[in-house]
């Protein structure tokens, strides 16, 4: 059946509900579907189909998915933050078909302007670090034990060693897309004179390496964007082969059903209204589907806590208060959240309208000069890296963040500390900052200490949630971004394109201070043979540097640890297959079940999350030895 915004034919039970539609429920959909062509799917995803939409298929164009009018995202409005200079943080997740891997985008505040940062994170590969699995301690998801799903997702055609990465998966990833060699060379070159070691496989998960590597990316052999829907789904709808595969789009979950033996046997959902004409009581009626074998929530670290909670599944307490029946208690769901925070750094550069995407994106370059420069197949991301600081730093860094080291990273010598990407543009409004050629850097924080909450007010949807980012509650996550920007300031001082800072995105310091921004008309390093030596910073400039990292720290889209899988007695809320504690046939299957966070862009790790719960259920119904029909890269994912 074709993607529909109704079931169509009929159809109202089937053998297994996906409740959403991003990365890990698409992998676990596509596999289901693949493997028993008898077994009908239905997944439901609250917002619009993806496939063939420009704005999602051409990296260079994920800014567009900012605009007012845009459906594409889901904003939730986090409580006002003492920690966040008194903001009430947006926080976006995928609003589509692909979910994160589709789109991605941030919002920040500038001296009271709206100021949009966007990133095509989604095109990056990039894995968990070593060891970064096995932090979760439970059995069947140490790294060893993850390696084959993160092997069956991919094609990898990079520099590789083949034990530890795939050749026949539907997720193409490589370094042969379009590349901007002259910045990616000037910016490596910079990175290595600060000691940091240039890597051909930074996410060789076995060896765990620590360093800077040329970006590895997910895209089609056209240069198109590759996404989860791309790669799982479509491939399955349009070969006429799979008609027990069933997508409604645009039709958001309300709450899973139960017997009375607490046993899920279906969900109730309702039209979404931002893509009704008319909303009358009709059209926004409840609507029910069967499930004979299985519910499996997969709507992220932010939806899937909710929908558990509507189900009568979570805190007493909370439940009450939102009136809604307990079915289980299982105080764990909601709590816990995590994120990786992140900010991005722009700097001035001599680079030409060719060289970055400010032209595009500020409407100076038309998109058909875009497509003749090839600027359209690039997503801006030259380079990323994972890395950690030197004794002495650590040692500058204070007591307490000296303790939280020696608890956290010092007996793990492959553990980052601060995870660096680069992106060829003034990552904002392009309208508030002068016509030119911009580079910009981003640190986000690999592990952050703080935590945060999600809960619902209501029995509805609609009802908003009692949202906690939680981001800066610990200070050693702030040190760490402090750490992160002197490292990434002397990593651009270093390089030919670097003409100073732009004073929108960077600390204002004292009056005399050696960290003060300068405009140059000239490299700093000059011949780029004489060593340059680092800022010197004071106590002064760290403040200035924290007061802005409050007032603009933001989220990577990298949620996760809502519904963890550890014990239940610890606040767990699924077991080691994914079951809901306390119910039965209902399972979580997305980011929102991981314990403990992992150094990396999250997307791949959801991917693996999906292809570990694929295996988990098909193995429960029987289908061990599925095949992966219609997900090789002859298909039309590719």
């Amino acid at each position: 059946m074709p993607i529909s915004n109704k079931i169509a034919h009929g159809v109202d039970e089937v053998d297994v509900i996906i409740c959403g539609g991003g990365v890990a429920a698409c992998v676990v959909a596509g596999r289901l579907a693949a493997a028993d062509p008898k077994l009908e799917v239905l997944m439901i995803e609250g917002g619009e189909n993806n496939a063939g939409n420009p704005l999602v298929e051409n990296p260079a164009l994920f800014p567009q998915h900012l605009v007012p009018a845009s459906k594409t995202a889901v904003w939730y409005k986090a409580k006002k933050s003492e920690q966040l200079d008194g903001r009430e943080y947006m926080l976006p997740t995928g609003g589509l078909l692909g979910g994160g891997s589709s789109v991605n985008i941030m919002l920040f505040v500038v001296d009271g302007e709206t100021r949009r940062e966007a990133y095509a994170k989604c095109t990056r590969y990039s894995r968990p670090a070593k060891g970064d699995f096995d932090t979760w301690k439970t059995p069947g998801w140490s790294t060893e034990e993850m390696m084959p799903f993160m092997r069956k997702l991919e094609t990898y055609t990079g520099r590789r060693d083949p034990a530890y990465h795939g050749n026949d998966g539907p997720l193409r990833v490589t370094n042969e897309s379009f590349r901007m060699k002259k910045t990616e060379d000037d910016l490596l070159r910079a990175i290595e004179q600060l000691g940091f070691p240039i890597i051909d496989d930074l996410q060789d998960t076995a060896i765990g390496n620590l360093g800077f590597e040329r970006q590895v990316k997910t895209v089609t052999t056209e240069g198109k964007r590759l996404d989860a829907a791309t790669a799982y789904i479509h491939p399955l709808l349009n070969d006429g082969q799979h008609p027990n595969l069933h997508v409604l789009c645009e039709s958001k979950v309300i709450r899973v059903l139960f017997d009375e033996h607490k046993r899920a046997v279906g969900v109730e959902y309702t039209p979404n209204p931002e893509y009704m004409i008319i909303s009358t009581a009709t059209e926004r009626a409840r609507m029910t589907v069967k499930a004979r074998k299985m519910v499996v929530i997969s709507c992220g670290a932010l939806g899937s806590p909710l929908i558990l909670e509507r189900s009568g599944v979570g805190s007493p307490d909370i439940l009450e208060q939102a009136s809604v029946s307990l079915v289980a208690d299982v105080p764990g769901v909601g709590s816990d959240y995590q994120d990786h925070n992140l900010v991005f750094w722009p700097f001035k550069t001599n680079l030409g309208p060719a060289d970055t995407l400010d032209a595009l994106w500020s409407g100076r370059m038309s998109p058909e000069e875009a497509v003749a420069n090839r600027l359209m197949q690039y997503s801006g991301c030259d380079m990323h890296g994972k890395y950690r600081p030197s004794k002495e730093e650590i040692k500058e860094m204070g007591p307490e963040f000296e303790k939280h080291w020696k608890a956290e990273y010092q007996d793990y010598p492959s553990k980052p500390l601060m995870i660096t990407a680069s992106a060829a543009a003034f990552v904002g409004d392009p309208s508030l900052v002068p016509a030119g050629a911009y580079y910009s850097l981003g640190s986000y924080t690999a592990y952050p200490k703080s935590r945060g909450h999600i809960h619902i007010t209501g029995p509805n949807w609609e009802d908003p949630p009692d949202l906690e980012t939680g981001f800066f509650t610990e200070a050693v996550d702030v040190t760490k971004q402090i750490y992160a920007y002197k490292v990434i300031r002397e990593m651009m001082r270093r390089t030919s394109m670097y003409r100073g800072e732009l004073p929108i995105g960077h600390p204002e310091f004292p009056a005399g201070s050696e960290a003060v921004l300068v405009d140059l008309d000239a490299p700093l390093a000059g011949d780029f043979e004489k060593p340059l030596g680092k800022i010197k910073y004071t106590p002064e400039d760290d403040k200035a540097i924290e007061k802005f990292l409050r007032k603009h720290i933001g989220t990577t889209w990298h949620s996760l640890g809502t519904c963890a899988m550890k014990p239940r007695h610890e606040g767990g809320v699924v077991d080691k297959t994914l079951n809901v504690y306390g119910t039965q046939g209902l399972k979580v299957v997305d980011l929102s079940i991981c314990p403990e966070n992992v150094a990396a862009n999250t997307q791949i790790t959801a991917y693996t999350v999906g292809e570990k719960g694929a295996d988990i259920i098909m193995r429960e119904l029987g289908l061990a030895d599925a095949k992966q029909e219609g997900m090789n890269l002859n298909g039309c994912a590719h």
